[in-house]
């Protein structure tokens, strides 16, 4: 979990511990990510939807991933994601868009107000605009 932001893997560690409790066990599947890494990955989505414009539902660009911040992780398996869904909020880790039920950020404004809404794909996010 290298490079992640230290408040993100403190909440990670903190939920991974509650929901061993609950018996459920999550992985980060992909947290941090270096430029070259995300470019490939972004240039993999482009020949796979066959635009940048579709791609960029899907895989963000260097600039404004939050995977290369070191913001964002993405969680498995489905139990754990369900888990995280239902109490991500008391430790901040709140689902973004409606369309990667895998990736999560930390707002940690969360724990006082709740997650805010799903963005329907990272398209409709405005840090995402390029």
């Amino acid at each position: 979990m290298a490079n992640l932001d230290p408040d993100l893997l403190a909440a990670l560690r903190r939920a991974a511990r509650d929901a061993r409790d609950d018996g459920v066990e999550f992985f980060v599947n992909s947290g941090w990510r270096s430029r070259e890494y995300q470019e490939h990955l972004r240039r993999e989505a482009v020949s796979k939807y066959g635009s940048e414009r579709e791609a960029a539902r899907w895989v963000a660009t260097v600039d404004t991933s939050a995977h290369v911040a070191g913001h964002a992780v993405d969680i498995g398996p489905s139990g754990a994601r369900a888990w995280l869904s239902e109490h991500g909020a008391r430790y901040g880790l709140c689902q973004i868009y409606r369309n990667e039920p895998w990736h999560y950020e930390l707002r940690p404004e969360a724990i006082d107000d709740g997650c805010p809404p799903l963005y329907a794909d990272p398209t409709h996010d405005p840090r995402m605009q390029w």
